[in-house]
């Protein structure tokens, strides 16, 4: 890649970086039908038994400081009302890291026969990192030194909220993950820390899925993602899944102006699922980089009555 090309991606990158410091987004994903419990509370337990779900994603391959993710959490049902949780995300931005830790708890009432709701907590700690140094060392060594600002695993509690209605053919969810919104500050700042270096912000999401019944052999599940969040444009993600004989799903995703998506998981028993996705984006930004990817593993066991929730793939 030529030096000025080089140069150019930088600023990309630095702009970023400190748009997402001060209009902060929650981590994306494309295979979020799996990873609800991440944003949602009220999914701890829907499941019906002890899930865990490792999920890892590396975005904009090729560009220096692109986003990298990886989230693990685990849920399971306490009886037939309780169901509890835990999650763990580390974001790393660039200059920024981020982690969050955070018990989830549910409460599940029964609507009829076939459908359930249910209301969800989620309380945890974020822990941010900001590191300005990373900015001026090598390739963007002639950053104004006079602009340092740095945060050093600060803390700040979080707590948020969710709703939840689902069958064994439809689900539809509301959240905020984080209701609580915090400043940031650096004491070494250049003005001595009087304005905010990061700020964060409440983050709403909408998700549903249907499955639709093909014939013996295939299913079918559209899904949505909606995210909005105060200072940035509203996040779309629309996916369409095929699931054969309950054991390969196959489909494709578009995020609104950002990304195409192609996904494939596997069920290879009734414990264990693999799933891989790939992102091209739509955006200028795919002449420089190869893409993203994402891969997670779903492992379930203690089945309840001997079985699992089939042929639910959310």
């Amino acid at each position: 890649m030529k030096k000025n090309s080089i140069k150019f991606l930088s600023a990309i990158l630095i702009a970023l970086s400190f748009f997402n410091l001060n209009a902060q987004q929650d981590a994306q994903y494309t295979q979020y039908m799996y990873n609800t419990l991440s944003v949602n509370p009220a999914y701890a337990g829907s499941r019906d038994v002890f899930s865990f779900v490792g999920l890892y994603r590396t975005q904009w391959v090729g560009l220096d400081g692109a986003p990298d993710t990886f989230t693990a959490s685990m849920h399971s049902p306490i009886n037939e009302k309780i169901g509890i949780g835990l999650n763990i995300t580390n974001d790393r931005v660039f200059i920024t890291s981020e982690t969050y830790v955070d018990i989830d708890f549910s409460y599940t009432i029964n609507t009829s026969e076939e459908s359930k709701l249910a209301f969800g907590l989620k309380a945890g700690g974020h822990f941010l990192d900001i590191d300005t140094n990373k900015a001026i060392r090598g390739p963007y060594q002639n950053g104004d030194l006079s602009a340092i600002i740095n945060v050093d695993n600060k803390f700040s509690p979080q707590f948020g909220i969710g709703a939840y209605y689902y069958t064994d053919k439809f689900y539809l969810g509301l959240s905020a993950p984080n209701i609580l919104e915090t400043e940031h500050f650096d004491r070494n700042s250049p003005d001595q820390g009087r304005s905010a270096t990061a700020k964060e912000r409440i983050n709403l999401y909408l998700i549903a899925g249907r499955v639709f019944e093909i014939n013996r052999d295939w299913d079918f599940k559209p899904a949505f993602l909606f995210k909005a969040v105060s200072g940035s444009p509203l996040q779309a993600d629309l996916s369409a899944n095929f699931l054969y004989k309950d054991k390969l799903s196959v489909g494709l995703g578009y995020r609104w102006s950002a990304a195409l998506s192609a996904m494939v998981g596997m069920q290879i028993s009734d414990e264990l699922m693999i799933g891989l996705a790939y992102d091209r984006e739509t955006t200028e930004l795919q002449k420089y980089n190869d893409g993203s990817y994402e891969v997670f593993l779903r492992y379930e066991l203690f089945k309840r009555n001997n079985r699992m929730i089939s042929p639910r793939f959310f």
